[in-house]
């Protein structure tokens, strides 16, 4: 018997294919052609239960090694880093847990306080979203965005899962509970747009998973002067690139990863880069909600070239 191979595969309906080289132009504000962004991953983990990157083996829990390591990041890491963030002038797209509203709330009002945009990452990052069922997944993504209402006085407008889990209708369920864009897809370097049930869309802002210090130092085992490095690389040629065509550029990053001291005085290196091309008024530095206003405002401008 032949065998019979299906013409097509199945996809995800959510956005069509298109070349990067084959797109409408335009510009960032004051005429940039790269926006430059900070994803400002401040998180807290269940003791002794539940998911968390790791520094040495997972032990039996309560696993005290590594869940005292993710928590250096709240009570050390995260403070030297906005003091970082702070003296060269840098906003962030905070990603919040709502559990940092118990554990550490302080964080958070630092976060408002430098007018940083704050973006919902879950209620905790020991549990993903992507095998829940859907009334579930839509009362996390309601009950996160009511918590940061109500404590800080901001709903954000859009959304990253702990550990990038979706289920087959986050998308749907983001746009029907409020947010306008989300962060979980690594797939473009330009804002896409997705589509969602009923006919409604969201958008999706390019984030990094290379450019991310989770995979690089601890998948990777890539050592603090290398990952600084590597970020110049990346935004260098990007800047190159970016004169065809405008671009985004994200920078993930965890306290309790780059908040350790050896770590911190490589990335003050890497930083420091960014901050003078800004000055130069090469980039727009700027947080993933005000990219995906600009795109909004675009498409209703240009219905065509953004549909």
């Amino acid at each position: 018997m032949t065998a019979r191979w299906p013409e097509r595969l199945p996809t995800h309906g959510r956005f069509d294919y298109s070349p990067i080289t084959r797109r409408p132009d335009h510009a960032w504000p004051n005429g940039a052609r790269l926006a430059v962004y900070i994803g400002f991953n401040i998180e807290h983990f269940a003791f002794g239960d539940g998911l968390g990157a790791c520094i040495g083996p997972a032990s039996p829990q309560p696993d005290v090694l590594n869940h005292g390591w993710r928590e250096y990041g709240n009570r050390v890491g995260a403070w030297r880093c906005l003091e970082l963030f702070d003296a060269l002038a840098l906003p962030t797209g905070a990603l919040v847990n709502t559990a940092l509203y118990d554990h550490c709330p302080e964080l958070v009002q630092a976060c408002v306080a430098r007018g940083d945009e704050l973006i919902g990452h879950g209620h905790s990052n020991a549990e993903r979203q992507g095998a829940w069922d859907e009334a579930h997944e839509r009362a996390l993504l309601s009950r996160c965005r009511e918590r940061m209402q109500r404590e800080s006085g901001q709903a954000p407008a859009g959304w990253l899962s702990p550990w990038i889990s979706e289920s087959a209708v986050t998308p749907d369920l983001l746009a029907e509970t409020g947010y306008g864009y989300t962060l979980n897809w690594c797939h473009d370097d330009q804002p896409v747009r997705m589509r969602t049930r009923g006919g409604g869309s969201i958008w999706s802002v390019p984030y990094p998973q290379e450019l991310n210090d989770i995979p690089m130092i601890v998948g990777r085992l890539m050592d603090a002067r290398d990952f600084s490095a590597m970020v110049i690389d990346n935004f260098d040629e990007m800047l190159e690139q970016s004169r065809a065509q405008p671009l985004v550029m994200g920078l993930a990053l965890h306290p309790y990863i780059v908040g350790q001291p050896y770590r911190l005085r490589h990335l003050r290196t890497a930083l420091a880069h960014l901050a003078r091309a800004r000055d130069r008024g090469d980039i727009w530095f700027t947080t993933p909600g005000a990219i995906a206003s600009h795109m909004q405002r675009l498409a209703a401008d240009r219905p065509a070239d953004f549909a």
